[in-house]
């Protein structure tokens, strides 16, 4: 038992990477949990293909230096979201095909400059990998989660209120354009902070997983972000420990973690399950 589930983390890069994980655990699920009420659960796919080309672009000019790819990262997905939502007010077009059509740009644009370019691995940047978890990645991790949680803490009501209700939001003056642009940029930086862990592909699976299988675990919007959380520090440690012991890639390990922990309660949940409308 202890060689199975502790010893792993007797080793550095395993705790490095396990408390940026956990870091991530809290900061991204409720974001998750505020796409799904949205309605908005796509748009975090979008995102992780969307930084793709700034992170490729950050490495051609300063190497494999975290913040240098974080920081074009977080530029390229800032304006992939605002380009899709510019083309779809000014064009009169549904917003998620200018989403769908601005990220498949974006993708192929990422994945061939990196490929360009000697000495980045592909399948590290795409799926992850906790010998990347370095002390600046760890970091940036930590740092992505302590802005998260005050910013998402003080726009907390007229989030939910133009959730729920945009057009009273938008009748009474509330600004909702402005609390929709914090949080897609709150989306965007936990998107970048996971990708040396999980990867570009798998770094939205700990947001989005542990938000949609909440809804399992509880019916009230508190509820369901604490069972979010719970869900995905679950997922890291467990997906962690299976990335290890089967040396196969850590993003797959822990959204494939994710994934058997929603189906777990899909099947059995106390709320919205099978099992219940059975």
């Amino acid at each position: 038992m202890h060689d199975l589930f502790f010893a792993p983390f007797a080793l550095g890069f395993m705790r490095r990477a396990l408390i940026g994980c956990l870091a991530l655990s809290v900061a991204a699920p409720p974001l998750g949990v505020f796409l799904v009420l949205r309605r908005m659960s796509l748009m975090s796919d979008v995102m992780q293909h969307g930084v793709l080309p700034g992170i490729a672009l950050g490495a051609a000019f300063a190497g494999l230096s975290v913040w240098a790819m974080g920081l074009g990262g977080v530029a390229a997905g800032l304006l992939v979201a605002l380009l899709a939502g510019f083309l779809s007010r000014t064009k009169g077009a549904r917003e998620d095909s200018q989403l769908a059509g601005v990220y498949l740009i974006a993708l192929a644009l990422g994945v061939a400059l990196i490929s360009a370019q000697r000495g980045i691995d592909l399948t590290h940047v795409l799926f992850g990998s906790v010998l990347a978890v370095d002390d600046p990645a760890l970091y940036a991790m930590a740092g992505v989660a302590t802005i998260t949680l005050p910013a998402l803490a003080l726009i907390w009501r007229p989030l939910i209120l133009e959730s729920l209700d945009p057009g009273f939001m938008a009748a009474t003056g509330g600004k909702g354009g402005l609390w929709h642009l914090i949080f897609l940029a709150l989306v965007v930086l936990c998107v970048v902070a996971g990708f040396v862990a999980l990867g570009t592909l798998m770094s939205v699976g700990l947001m989005m997983l542990p938000a949609i299988g909440s809804r399992h675990w509880s019916a009230s919007l508190q509820g369901q972000i604490t069972a979010s959380v719970v869900l995905a520090a679950i997922s890291s440690v467990v997906g962690l420990l299976l990335s290890y012991h089967t040396d196969i890639p850590t993003g797959p390990a822990i959204v494939l973690t994710a994934g058997a922990l929603w189906m777990l309660g899909l099947l059995c949940g106390p709320h919205a399950s099978l099992r219940e409308s059975g």
